[in-house]
């Protein structure tokens, strides 16, 4: 089971109009990208892969103030979808929904944790040319001033040159300062990251555990500017190589 996206979803992305003015100054930001002309031959963009962390019974993170993580993920990932879909570029959406997508016969909480993670991946896995690109929230409860988004790569070097751009791009817009962040490998524990079979990243988009973040993270303005800085991240890392 999987989404594609159809013309019908360009019901969210005209709001999104009004933020490309800040898209197109993070995808200009001191890169050169390339022009292709129809008499070049070139190979087919990847199909990129969206998916939402969580869902369903499993919310993830939760803040002190109930934000649940599922839904944040979810939100920002749909986001991301209607930027792609504007550029032309080709997804697939793991879940449009705050649904679990385990098979039926898992019945408790812990097989259907299982269940949903393995369809993901066999999801993923399944989907031609594709690249990854996970959406999640972090949590630190024991140290609740750190904020800011990060991103992790799996153990490919397409995963680790996209995740570079990302990161550079969201240090730039989201982690301003003193608070820069590095990408970095993801721990082979993760099974989803360990398992899929094409490069992907995992950004971190803040810190539930951080009530400052995460009054940002629920507001639909900060939601577009994430989205926005991290499609800019992959426009420049797929269009510069």
């Amino acid at each position: 089971m999987f989404f594609v996206l159809h013309k019908r979803h360009l019901a969210g992305a005209a709001a999104l109009l009004a933020f490309l003015g800040i898209f197109s100054a993070v995808l200009w930001r001191g890169a050169a990208v390339t022009v292709f002309h129809e008499d070049t031959l070139q190979p087919p963009l990847p199909v990129v892969v969206i998916d939402a962390g969580h869902g369903g019974e499993d919310g993830g993170a939760v803040a002190e103030d109930g934000t649940v993580e599922s839904q944040l993920n979810l939100a920002i990932a749909q986001k991301l979808r209607e930027i792609f879909f504007l550029a032309g570029i080709d997804t697939v959406m793991t879940r449009e929904s705050d649904i679990s997508i385990h098979s039926e016969d898992a019945a408790t909480l812990r097989e259907k944790k299982v269940s949903d993670i393995r369809n993901r991946v066999e999801l993923i896995n399944s989907v031609e040319n594709a690249i990854l690109i996970s959406i999640h929230q972090n949590s630190l409860p024991n140290a609740k001033s750190v904020h800011g988004a990060q991103v992790f790569y799996n153990a490919t070097e397409a995963g680790e040159q996209l995740a570079g751009a990302v990161q550079s791009n969201l240090n730039a817009v989201i982690n301003r300062g003193e608070n820069q962040k590095q990408e970095k490998q993801i721990d082979s524990s993760i099974y989803l990251m360990r398992n899929i079979t094409c490069p992907g990243v995992l950004v971190e988009c803040g810190f539930l555990s951080n009530a400052a973040e995460t009054q940002l993270l629920r507001e639909n303005t900060y939601q577009n500017k994430l989205a926005l800085t991290i499609a800019a991240g992959y426009l420049q890392h797929q269009f510069s190589t």
